[in-house]
């Protein structure tokens, strides 16, 4: 039956055009740069848009230096395999850098955050996520350590630009003589309060990085970064991200290299963008704002942050529904589900209501430990072990906080191009599914 043939949604009209969950926002200065880039012919991954964007994003964060890339996910491969090859030194040609070693991973973030432990023939761990901020848990990682004191390396997402409880993670790796990737693809422009001090996301590991992906908040429509104090890490990345070339009169080569250094046309989009980041970030916490307020009355709560101690990007505006007004619900790997219930509803049904009506939301960011491809890979709570807690004769709490949140949650509609009256219509459409 259509839904607006349905009584619950009588009167609302489906959008004219689509309302996105997160899409570029063009404001004219990305073409004068990428004019210039074609103008001048410097079209290929050097350039003057290259040099800028870099200056600019070091600034911004407030590191010395950072290195332009074609991708968020190339980022993190260099990173990660920067941090093994400290930890573990160079790695044969054959063999990734971290082969035989473990790396605890978030759990609740998307899967470029953890395939480059893959890459370098490492094992990810995953540590649970905490409700606090809906990334992971500083309890879970202590565990963690208890069970594999030996692991060296810890790879960090902030979730949908909330920054994770960094103080206190930072603690830990230090305790354990650990490194740390922090991957701040989702959250350029947060800032967390750390030893009394304001800084940036992308900023807060020994290796950290950002992505200027087609639906972050700054965007080239791909694109991503590399950020450190370090002259010496910069210029490794800068040289295995163009086919680590050595310094010869012809194609010389020592190490694995890549092709990941960002175009000059790319980076002319990023540059055109970087001005405004601050307006989008004003714009996406106007949008959370509203979210919350409108939806004050329903049995939901907004995606949580520390008020204290972080200021998110607000890069995307979630919601999670309160456990006793979940309705039924089940779930395989690729299909879903739902009762229709009174006072009650379900992510996917909220999901459905705005796709019929031309409006996009998506789910949680389904948890590593539950995916096909890691579901062998061992996962810590604030319990300690994750896998196998179900137990015939004792009765045991069997907390599983990213799932839990995965199951009751999902991202709304948070396109900064998106008027009021169209999010107020939005914020209508989850009312009814609640009636």
């Amino acid at each position: 039956m259509s839904l607006l043939n349905n009584e619950r949604f009588r009167g609302i009209i489906p959008f004219e055009s689509k309302i996105w969950l997160a899409s570029p926002t063009m404001h004219g200065d990305e073409q004068k740069w990428v004019n210039k880039a074609i103008e001048t012919n410097w079209v290929s991954t050097v350039g003057e848009n290259i040099n800028e964007l870099e200056r600019l994003v070091a600034e911004y964060i407030g590191v010395k230096y950072a290195v332009a890339l074609a991708s968020g996910t190339s980022a993190l491969h260099l990173a990660t395999k920067l941090a093994g090859e400290k930890l573990y030194g160079q790695a044969r040609p054959d063999s990734g850098v971290l082969k035989g070693h473990k790396v605890f991973c978030s759990d609740c973030t998307f899967d470029a955050s953890i395939n480059p432990v893959a890459y370098e023939d490492g094992e990810a761990v995953f540590i649970d996520t905490e409700y606090d901020t809906w990334n992971m848990s500083p309890d879970a990682l202590e565990k963690a350590f208890e069970i594999y004191p030996d692991t060296r390396l810890v790879i960090l997402a902030h979730l949908y630009g909330t920054p994770g409880k960094m103080q206190r993670i930072k603690e830990i790796c230090q305790a354990h003589n650990a490194l740390i990737v922090e991957d701040a693809a989702e959250s350029l422009g947060a800032k967390y309060l750390l030893d009394g001090q304001w800084v940036e996301t992308g900023s807060l590991g020994n290796y950290n990085c950002i992505s200027f992906n087609g639906n972050k908040i700054i965007t080239g429509s791909s694109g991503g970064m590399f950020l450190t104090d370090s002259i010496e890490d910069a210029n490794k990345v800068r040289k295995w991200s163009t086919q680590s070339r050595e310094n010869a009169p012809w194609y010389e080569h020592e190490e694995i290299g890549y092709n990941y250094r960002m175009s000059n046309l790319i980076a002319g989009v990023v540059r055109g963008q970087m001005p405004y980041l601050d307006e989008h970030i004003a714009q996406k916490k106007a949008i959370y704002e509203r979210y919350k307020e409108g939806l004050k009355d329903l049995p939901v709560k907004m995606n949580p942050y520390d008020e204290n101690n972080s200021r998110p990007n607000f890069w995307l505006s979630c919601m999670i529904i309160d456990s006793d007004f979940l309705a039924k619900q089940i779930r395989s790997d690729k299909e879903y589900l739902y009762l229709t219930e009174k006072g009650k509803s379900t992510p996917s049904e909220i999901l459905d209501a705005l796709s019929f009506f031309n409006a996009e939301g998506r789910p949680i960011w389904k948890p590593m430990h539950i995916q096909p491809i890691y579901r062998s890979n061992a996962f810590i709570t604030d319990d300690g072990n994750g896998r196998g807690r179900t137990n015939a004769y004792i009765a045991g709490k069997g907390l599983d906080v990213g799932a839990d949140i995965f199951n009751r949650g999902l991202c709304l509609p948070s396109d900064n191009k998106m008027t009021e009256e169209q999010q107020k219509k939005v914020i209508e459409i989850i009312h009814r599914c609640f009636e």
